[in-house]
């Protein structure tokens, strides 16, 4: 009898010392995912005659779950209420009418973005810019006067250097304010996107082999894209699709046929990501043809196609579970 309890009780203890180390290990692995957008929508969502549901549609087929929009303003008002009504979502507008949209909760506002609380519990930064488009470097390399520039002054350019210097004066100081920004947050480790309607290429299109192609008129080494990487964000799309040939992933513009000599293809819509525990899972672009998007809607609704990125979070323990099972954690008292 005494053996049989002795068995029973190392039993015990086995199972017990195995629990211990299963729960920290299930914990570990538990994952969410999140869908971060980028989408400037065209003066409101309805100069394209379209009306704004078909903004929101856009938005609904992409299944995003948090969007930066650019553009919101309309001749008619502003369309962040209404297009937040219409998805039945949370919005936040800043004084520089930049919004983001979202069916979380939003837990914190700052200057350009907010702090927002997954299903999981977890929270996340977003912010969203709208950079300046004027001037505009591709154009300013290829002598395109843009149509709807009435008294366009800038000078063209010629040179690699003058093109860095042209984009670092006319965007630089934003981007640098936007990252002092993220720097002085106090959690450093919570995950972190930053999307927006750059009004510049990225240094990882504009390659010497896209160059040597004829796709861009020369390599340029763009100066914020480099900048955001600097810092430590990545780039989700091109994160994804690492050949910039093979993928171009332009955003800018649906409206222009391809050989238009009026304008210039590019990718100047992005959605960038840092944090402990966050992994890109795949990007989309968002348009109007098979050709030009992975998630077509028709009509189109905008001069800018939008770009979805797909992120898994390796969920953190909130300091509230943290604390319920530490007796020691507020120091014994």
């Amino acid at each position: 009898m005494k053996k049989t309890i002795r068995t029973i009780t190392a039993i015990g203890m086995l199972f017990a010392v195995g629990l211990a180390f299963v729960t920290p290990l299930h914990a570990q692995s538990e994952e969410s995912s999140v869908k971060v957008m980028s989408y400037n929508i065209y003066r409101g969502g309805t100069m394209r005659r379209q009306p704004l549901s078909q903004t929101a549609k856009v938005i609904q087929e992409a299944k995003a779950d948090i969007v930066g929009v650019q553009e919101t303003r309309s001749p008619s008002g502003v369309n962040a209420e209404k297009l937040a009504q219409l998805l039945g979502w949370n919005h936040y507008v800043n004084p520089r009418n930049r919004v983001i949209l979202t069916r979380y909760e939003i837990v914190e506002e700052k200057r350009d973005g907010i702090k927002v609380k997954l299903p999981s519990g977890q929270e996340a930064y977003i912010f969203n810019l709208h950079l300046p488009s004027n001037p505009y470097q591709p154009y300013q390399l290829l002598s395109i006067k843009p149509k709807w520039h009435k008294h366009w002054d800038t000078p063209f350019i010629k040179t690699e250097a003058e093109a860095i210097a042209s984009a670092r004066k006319a965007r630089g100081g934003e981007i640098s304010a936007l990252l002092n920004q993220i720097r002085s947050l106090p959690d450093k480790e919570t995950p972190v996107f930053v999307v927006g309607d750059f009004n510049e290429p990225s240094h990882l299109d504009w390659t010497e082999k896209a160059a040597q192609s004829g796709r861009h008129p020369m390599k340029v080494e763009y100066p914020n894209s480099k900048e955001m990487a600097k810092a430590g964000f990545t780039d989700a799309y091109r994160t994804v699709y690492p050949d910039e040939m093979k993928n171009p992933g332009f955003t800018w513009s649906p409206m222009y046929k391809t050989d238009d000599p009026t304008t210039h293809h590019d990718r100047i819509d992005f959605v960038y990501f840092k944090g402990k525990g966050v992994k890109v899972n795949g990007a989309k672009i968002v348009g109007e043809s098979k050709e030009n998007a992975d998630i077509v809607v028709t009509p189109y609704p905008s001069d800018h196609r939008a770009v979805l990125a797909t992120f898994i979070l390796h969920n953190q323990p909130s300091s509230e579970k943290l604390d319920a099972n530490n007796p020691d954690a507020d120091g014994g008292k």
